[in-house]
Order: C-alpha cells, then sequence, then structure tokens
C-alpha cells in the first residue's frame, strides 16, 4: 500500500465483538475463538451491520503479548477471508499503538481504535500517556496509511490529568493523525453534549459516540454524532456462558430497520 492512500471512511454504525480474554482459567483453544468469531460475526451481519471492530479483552501490563498479537492476527485474517466486503477494526486491551496497527496491517484490516490518543490519563490500571506520536510512527513505518485510526477523546474508563476540555482535545487528536474522534460521555445525554461542543468547535473529523447506545437512542444520536459504537445493549438476554452466539441477529437488525425508518 501507499503511504499516500486515504483512509475510507467508516461508516455510521460500528460494532463491536469482544473475545473472552486469551489467558486465564478460562482460556479456549484457538479453533473455539475462531467459531465464536465466525458465529457473532455472522449475527452482525445478517442483521445489516457493515463495519465490525474485533477486540482483546486479554489485561496485560506493557504492550501487547505476542499471542495476543499473534491471535488477533490470525482471527483477523478468518474474519476477512468470510466477509471480504466488511469493514475489520482492532483494538488491544494493553495501552499500545504498535500492536494493534501491525495486527491491521498483518491481517488487511481497515481501521484501531485507541484510547488516550492524546494527553495522559489514568484508571485502574495506572497512567496513560498519549499513543498519537507512536501511532503515526509506526503507520509511516508500515507505509499504510490506510488504516485509519479512530482515536478516544476523555474515554470514560480513565481520568484526565489535564484540565483540557474535551473540544481542545479532539482538537488535538485531530491534528496528531485521528481519522475519526471517539467522545462517550458517563450517559448518553453527556455524549451529546460532548459532540455538540466539539463540533461548534470546528473540529472536522467524524465524531462518534462509543457508549451507551441502544434501539431507543440510536436514531437521535446520529442526529448529533457522525456515528455510533454498538454493542452490549445488542447481546442476547438469554445466553449461557457455554453458548458460541452472544449478540441477538434479531435486536441488531431491529436497530438498523429504525435507522433506516422515515
Amino acid at each position: 500500500m501507499s503511504s499516500t492512500c486515504v483512509p475510507a471512511r467508516l461508516p455510521s454504525v460500528v460494532a463491536a465483538l469482544q473475545f473472552p480474554p486469551f489467558r486465564g482459567p478460562d482460556v479456549m483453544p484457538m479453533s473455539w475463538y475462531e467459531d465464536y468469531l465466525l458465529t457473532n460475526a455472522e449475527a452482525f451481519v445478517t442483521g445489516g451491520i457493515t463495519a465490525i471492530k474485533i477486540q482483546d479483552e486479554t489485561r496485560q501490563e506493557g504492550s501487547a503479548s505476542a499471542q495476543t498479537i499473534a491471535r488477533m492476527s490470525a482471527l483477523g485474517r478468518v474474519f476477512k477471508q468470510a466477509h471480504p466486503d466488511v469493514m475489520l477494526g482492532i483494538i488491544v486491551q494493553a495501552h499500545d499503538a504498535v500492536a494493534p496497527l501491525c495486527i491491521a496491517d498483518a491481517c488487511g484490516a481497515d481501521f484501531v481504535r485507541l484510547k488516550v490518543f492524546v494527553g495522559t490519563s489514568v484508571n485502574a490500571e495506572g497512567t496513560r500517556n498519549a499513543l498519537s506520536v507512536q501511532a503515526e510512527a509506526c503507520r509511516e513505518d508500515l507505509n499504510r496509511r490506510d488504516i485509519a485510526i479512530m482515536a478516544d477523546v476523555h474515554d470514560r474508563t480513565s481520568v484526565a490529568l489535564s484540565r483540557v476540555n474535551d473540544a481542545t482535545a479532539a482538537g488535538w487528536a485531530q491534528g496528531m493523525g485521528a481519522d475519526a474522534i471517539v467522545l462517550t460521555g458517563d450517559s448518553f445525554d453527556d455524549s451529546c453534549a460532548k459532540i455538540a461542543a466539539v463540533r461548534q468547535a470546528g473540529v472536522k473529523r467524524p465524531l462518534y459516540i462509543g457508549g451507551g447506545i441502544n434501539g431507543d437512542n440510536a436514531k437521535r444520536a446520529l442526529e448529533i454524532a457522525d456515528g455510533i459504537v454498538v454493542s452490549t445493549s445488542l447481546m442476547r438476554k438469554d445466553a449461557a456462558d457455554s453458548d458460541l452466539l452472544r449478540w441477538d441477529v434479531d435486536a441488531v437488525r431491529q436497530l438498523m430497520h429504525g435507522l433506516s425508518a422515515e
């Protein structure tokens, strides 16, 4: 790929598909994760989703482990072989800019999501410094500027250590290479207020609400934001721990139908 390539614009709805952790007492063989991925991706695609972000949730200190990189790369390839026309995103639990971009390069993913893209934040695992400089350098080294970066601004799972407001931080993210900006508040109304403030400040990148979306508020969300990330509200309420299928295709279909209705 040429480094002059422009990342494709993401669709207005991005689904998040989270994997159970790759280590610990309940870790499963790789074949199980492949079946889990394909089963749940099919539910999203059948329901009308055209972009899916696959999410590693293996907690680890420092950068993503070799196991995480290998497994996510392999799973990404499995996904793209099954759904070549669906946009694929990558996110890892580790605070790491290089791993998700390298995984995306290896498996043919279209975008990554990076939290704490600018500034410094703290969460239960400690402090997190900005990933933006590493991310831009990695895209350049890979010659893959076509891989889009969804950058979180003041992610709700951590606390920003600066007193910079959302609009200023979003402007920083835009200037540091973000192709789309994710803002998520403590409530749906708070998320909408964040989007409105950033838009009023003149930030030009597409603005996404990163959580708290359901069938009742999705349409309103897209009247304010350019896009939404959906997941939890679409999960099966009756799923047993042993079930591969965790997302409800009927709930996905209903949400997408509601967005297309006049």
